[in-house]
C-alpha cells in the first residue's frame, strides 16, 4: 500500500515560496514515488492554484477563510478567529481520522496549535518557511508595546510547547537552526530549485544589466537597493536595473523618480520566464531585510548568474560562498551592497 501523506496549509493561490515548495514536493512525491498524497487547505476555495498541481495529488478545501478576518476590528477579529478555529480543529479531526496518513505534515499556521491532540495515528512533522526572528511578531500599532510583548511573548511559548511534541520540525537554513535552542527534534532541508535550466540557458554576464526579483514589500528591501543603485548609476550610467514582481510599486516608482533613476532602473511586473530574464542579466542582487531561505538567489545562481546579497537573517549566508559563487554585503549597508555590485560590474572575469 503506497505510503499516505497530508500536508496542511491555508492555500495554493497565493505566489509565494511556500506554495511553490509546497507543490514541487507533493509533485515529485506523488508523481516519482507513487505516494498517496493530499493537501488540506483552508482559504478561497473557488480560486485556481497558482502553480501547477499534479492530478495524482487530492486536495480538500474546507472553505473557512480565516484571511476575511483582517479588516474587521480587533475584538470582532477575536470572535471571528476563535469560532472558525474551533470549527477548523473539527473538521480537520474528522477528516485526519478518515484518511488515517501516515504522516501529516503542518506548514505551522494555524493548525499547529492543536495538531498534536488529533488521535489518526500519524507522525506529525512541522516544517517552517519563515526565520525564526520574524516569524510570529505582533505589529498592532493600536496596541500599547507592552503588549504587544506580552502577546509575542504568550504566542512563543505556545508555539515551542507545540513543536517540542511534533516527531521532527524542518527548518530552511542551518542558520535558522541554531535558533531553535529548546528543541532537540530540528533538522535542516534546503529548498529544492523549481527548475533547472541547463547548459543551453545560462547567462554569459555580458549585458550591462542587473536583475532583482522579488515582492514589491518592506520585506524585500527595494527601498535599500534603489538607494544602492543611486551610487551605483553614478559610476556606471550605462548599466540598468530591472526589478520583477508581484504587488504594488507605487512607492518605489516615486523614489526612482525622486533619485532621478528613471532611465536606469525599471520597475516590471510579474515574469512568466524568470530563467530568460536571469539569462539576460549579468548580476542578481537580493536586497532583503530577512528571509526564509532566498530561493531566488539559488536560482540566479543556477541560471550562472553571480549573486550580490545582504548577509540577512536567514537563508544568503546557506547558500553563498562569499568570494567563491557570489557576495555578501554587511546587512542593510547600502553602501557595502553597492560597492559589491560595482566590484562585480567593474571586474568581467570575477563576474563570469
Amino acid at each position: 500500500m503506497a505510503k499516505k501523506i497530508v500536508y496542511l496549509i491555508p492555500g495554493l493561490h497565493f505566489p509565494s515560496g511556500m506554495e511553490r515548495v509546497l507543490t514541487l514536493k507533493a509533485n515529485y512525491l506523488a508523481d516519482e514515488f507513487g505516494y498517496d498524497v493530499t493537501v488540506i487547505l483552508t482559504e478561497v476555495k473557488d480560486k485556481p492554484f497558482y502553480y501547477p498541481l499534479s492530478p495524482k495529488v487530492k486536495t480538500i478545501n474546507f472553505d473557512l477563510n480565516f484571511d476575511r478576518m483582517y479588516g474587521l476590528p480587533l475584538h470582532r477579529r477575536l470572535v471571528y478567529y476563535r469560532k472558525r478555529l474551533r470549527k477548523f480543529k473539527k473538521m480537520l479531526t474528522s477528516t485526519l481520522c478518515e484518511l488515517k496518513p501516515d504522516i501529516t505534515v503542518s506548514l505551522l499556521r494555524r493548525d499547529i496549535n492543536f495538531l498534536n491532540t488529533v488521535p489518526d495515528g500519524s507522525v506529525k512533522i512541522g516544517e517552517i518557511h519563515f526565520n525564526r526572528s520574524n516569524y510570529r511578531d505582533f505589529n498592532n500599532r493600536m496596541l500599547p508595546g507592552f503588549v504587544r510583548d506580552a502577546v509575542k511573548k504568550y504566542w512563543n511559548a505556545q508555539l515551542i510547547r507545540e513543536l517540542k511534541k511534533l516527531k521532527k520540525f524542518v527548518v530552511l537554513t542551518r542558520e535558522d537552526e541554531a535558533l531553535w535552542t529548546e528543541l532537540d527534534n530540528v533538522t535542516t532541508i534546503h529548498n529544492p530549485l523549481p527548475f533547472y535550466p541547463g547548459p543551453d540557458r545560462v547567462s554569459p554576464c555580458t549585458a550591462k544589466q542587473a536583475i532583482a526579483v522579488g515582492r514589491y514589500t518592506w520585506q524585500k528591501g527595494f527601498d535599500l537597493l534603489i538607494e544602492a543603485w543611486k551610487r551605483v548609476a553614478v559610476r556606471h550610467p550605462d548599466w540598468t536595473l530591472r526589478i520583477y514582481g508581484g504587488g504594488d510599486p507605487t512607492i518605489y516608482a516615486r523614489m526612482v523618480e525622486e533619485a532621478g533613476l528613471r532611465r536606469t532602473c525599471r520597475l516590471e511586473g510579474v515574469t512568466d520566464d524568470v530563467v530568460g530574464r536571469f539569462c539576460e542579466s549579468s548580476v542578481f542582487v537580493l536586497s532583503s531585510r530577512f528571509e526564509g531561505f532566498g530561493l531566488v538567489v539559488a536560482e540566479a545562481m543556477a541560471c550562472g548568474v553571480p549573486p550580490v546579497a545582504f548577509a540577512c537573517p536567514c537563508g544568503p549566508k546557506d547558500i553563498i560562498r562569499d568570494g567563491e559563487d557570489g557576495l555578501l554585503a554587511k546587512e542593510g549597508d547600502v553602501e557595502d551592497l553597492a560597492e559589491k555590485i560595482c566590484l562585480l560590474i567593474e571586474r568581467d572575469e570575477l563576474r563570469k
